[in-house]
């Protein structure tokens, strides 16, 4: 497997069904790792067939990331749209520090075990955007010291998740990322408080919105590309 020092993984193990999406996405995903020296990875088969939900393969990083001794991995969503301004986050963190575009409060969606009580942070991953040095990708580690169906009965969608048809199972790889990071105490910081602390808006360089069908998202993303004059 070739050697890289950074690398944007992405998901899509659909790419003929999800191909109006990535059309529109995969562009500025890809004109992005050009920017920032990193290779693009699109990772397209399931390692974790068991698993219900399709998204939790994002736990191949874990092993991928390892086998091409990364030293910086971004793991980005395919339907995200990037603004071609936007920075290296590499460059402003330390690598002993993870990074989500932003954390929901745990409490919201997770019932505790000890590692959340002992974390006492209350960090609710948001794993569609996700930044990890080689020394944290500990983040991406798969569920290994509990059954999934232990893990599913921990899980609660909000209200509006719920209304949108989102069942527990489709939140794992936010639940085993939050829990990855209190288990162990990973640093965290998140993309709004970085650039809240150097004066810009994270509105201006993301969009990303996932609980609705691929027709709807299409027509969002035109809209947004539209907004930030890139049509």
């Amino acid at each position: 497997m070739r050697k890289s020092k950074k690398v944007i993984f992405t998901l899509n193990t659909d790419p003929d069904g999800y191909k109006e999406v990535t059309d529109l996405t995969y562009p500025f995903l890809k004109y992005y790792a050009k920017k920032i020296g990193a290779d693009f990875y699109e990772i397209k088969d399931r390692k974790f067939p068991d698993v219900k939900s399709v998204t939790y393969e994002k736990c191949q990083v874990y092993q991928l990331a390892q086998d091409m001794e990364c030293e910086w991995v971004y793991f980005i969503d395919a339907d995200a749209l990037i603004h071609p301004d936007m920075m290296d986050f590499t460059v402003h963190i330390p690598k002993d520090t993870v990074m989500h575009h932003g954390s929901d409060l745990a409490t919201f969606r997770w019932s505790y075990d000890k590692y959340f009580l002992r974390d006492g942070r209350h960090i609710g991953s948001c794993t569609w955007f996700v930044v990890a040095s080689e020394w944290c990708l500990d983040i991406f580690k798969p569920l290994d010291d509990m059954k999934l169906e232990e893990a599913y009965k921990n899980i609660f969608p909000i209200a509006s998740e719920r209304r949108a048809g989102v069942e527990p199972w489709r939140l794992i790889e936010d639940y085993v990322f939050s829990r990855n990071i209190a288990k162990y105490g990973l640093k965290y910081i998140s993309v709004d408080q970085l650039l809240k602390s150097i004066g810009h808006d994270s509105g201006a360089l993301f969009y990303h919105q996932y609980a609705m069908d691929t027709q709807e998202k299409v027509v969002r993303l035109k809209t947004q590309m539209s907004e930030w004059n890139l049509i």
